[in-house]
């Protein structure tokens, strides 16, 4: 089932602004919310799409990229994690968008809160950004790759809670396990109150009264993963793709963060990359120019023939339709284009000198006006 577009789906323009696109998944938010629909499949659905639809339009990089290249530009699927866009979890929306819609700040009439459903707040693992290098093969028909990566991993003695033991896990005596705490001040108007992220947890509603030895009750140690990768047809040099949750893992059992998948395209012997088109250099002789000839020119698979007509002038360009690379959103393929060069020798014998006089003497190789009428013409349209 395709997806549908993110600007429809939050009921905003292409050009709405950062404002209007949050106000607009408010909206979205609280008519889908699942405490205010509960049981209802649909609109659970429909809550996640506009979480999905935000994460990526309220990211100005993200934005960017899905207004270039579509849902492939921020999204695909991927084994152990999948692309950013490939569907969010409850949780993932709780962790990461709890604060527009409910808990300590106000905002939906207190269904749904920005912390884990425990209490507290929930850490996130940063983000990694590794390189990886496609071929022009591996482009057009999109490859999956396997790569190790140096990360935070969760802590395999403590399972990354950062303690010993579960005995050694207690509530914060400070917020009492909200994470947070509340101050009032008194002020000219009469109260006001605040709250805050707790100065003794950090927000995380727990104490740890044992660390755990080979942690030290951070929950997460560094080590290696090795991860799969499905890189879809047709991407660019530069483009960035994001495998969710397979960044570093977060202190004591939170969410992990995002791997950013950077392409790098490796320089082609033989064929040059432009957008979808892929361009060839094709080099002939005089003869073949002046005779025609049947030769063969490179394709990202194997080769292919073209046939050069009898009297093809230097500059000329031939199209073979289909054979370039795909769009990265599906919407069609590429040519390659093959720009005929005309090799002239450096230095003739003296009986090809003669040849080429007695050649020249022929009216078939002097140029008549409406020649020399064209060839201005083009040159006129190529500096105009």
């Amino acid at each position: 089932m395709s997806k549908r577009d993110y600007y429809e789906v939050l009921g905003v323009s292409k050009s709405a602004t950062a404002d209007e696109i949050k106000s607009a998944y408010r909206k979205k938010a609280i008519q889908y919310h699942p405490d205010k629909n509960p049981g209802d499949k649909e609109a659970e659905e429909k809550f996640k799409e506009a979480a999905e639809a935000y994460d990526v339009l309220s990211n100005q990089e993200k934005r960017q990229r899905y207004d270039q290249f579509g849902h492939a530009g921020v999204g695909s699927s991927a084994a152990g994690g999948g692309f950013s866009g490939g569907g969010m979890s409850m949780d993932d929306i709780f962790e990461q968008f709890g604060d527009l819609f409910g808990g300590h700040f106000g905002g939906f009439g207190g269904f749904g809160n920005s912390r884990s459903r425990s209490g507290g707040r929930v850490q996130r693992g940063s983000d990694l950004r590794v390189k990886v290098k496609l071929n022009l093969k591996e482009i057009a028909n999109g490859v999956e790759k396997k790569i190790k990566v140096k990360k935070y991993v969760p802590c395999k003695t403590c399972h990354g809670s950062g303690a010993e033991d579960e005995k050694s896990i207690t509530t914060c005596q400070t917020c009492h396990g909200s994470g947070y705490v509340t101050r009032v001040s008194n002020i000219i108007l009469g109260q006001m109150q605040t709250q805050s992220v707790c100065p003794t947890c950090h927000g995380e509603g727990k104490s740890i009264t044992k660390k755990c030895p080979e942690c030290n009750g951070e929950g997460v140690v560094r080590d290696e993963e090795v991860i799969d990768i499905n890189l879809p047809a047709g991407v660019m040099e530069g483009m960035q793709l994001s495998v969710r949750g397979k960044g570093n893992a977060a202190r004591r059992g939170g969410v992990n963060g995002d791997l950013l998948v950077v392409i790098e395209e490796e320089p082609d012997k033989e064929l040059i990359r432009d957008e979808n088109d892929l361009v060839y250099n094709l080099l002939l002789s005089v003869p073949q120019a002046m005779l025609g000839d049947t030769v063969e020119v490179p394709i990202v698979e194997g080769r292919a023939k073209v046939k050069i007509d009898p009297g093809t002038q230097p500059g000329k360009v031939l199209r073979l339709r289909g054979k370039g690379l795909p769009s990265v959103n599906g919407y069609g393929t590429g040519d390659l284009l093959v720009n005929v060069s005309v090799y002239i020798p450096e230095a003739l014998s003296s009986e090809e000198k003669n040849t080429m006089r007695q050649m020249e003497a022929s009216p078939n190789f002097q140029p008549n006006q409406s020649i020399k009428e064209k060839i201005f013409n083009k040159f006129r349209n190529l500096v105009g």
